[in-house]
């Protein structure tokens, strides 16, 4: 087994070595990769719906996919979403998941804690320099 346990949350699997493959599991995201992410997020275009079933819809496959750049997505979205017009109860618990995965990821490529990555990330949504 692989057993993996998440920064944020503190959630711990237990994964067979034989079936990661299969189910989808790949490695972290490398410190380069988690960079050009933060520096990425200013300028991320981000098209949502404005009927709330079908965004929510969206918004989940992205989560879904495990792709980190479709997560960051979804947090940029609601993010701009929740300051132009709010978030249903739905998608602001969708926010904070959608949060908690990127973080817990990025502490493990970044090599960083949970608070100096969600401020880079703030910062980063902010369209700010970071770092």
């Amino acid at each position: 087994y692989s057993v993996f346990k998440m920064p944020v949350g503190g959630l711990v699997l237990k994964i067979p070595v034989a079936t990661s493959e299969i189910i989808g599991l790949r490695n972290i995201a490398t410190a380069e990769e988690a960079d050009a992410l933060i520096e990425a997020l200013a300028e991320m275009q981000v098209d949502m719906t404005s009927n709330w079933n079908h965004r929510y819809r969206e918004n989940m496959e992205r989560l879904k996919s495990g792709d980190l750049r479709a997560v960051a997505q979804v947090i940029k979205g609601l993010t701009q979403r929740d300051n132009e017009r709010g978030l249903s109860n739905g998608e602001r618990k969708m926010l904070h998941t959608a949060r908690q995965i990127l973080i817990s990821e990025l502490v493990l490529s970044m090599g960083a804690d949970s608070r100096e990555v969600e401020t880079k990330l703030n910062a980063a949504m902010l369209g700010e320099k970071v770092g």
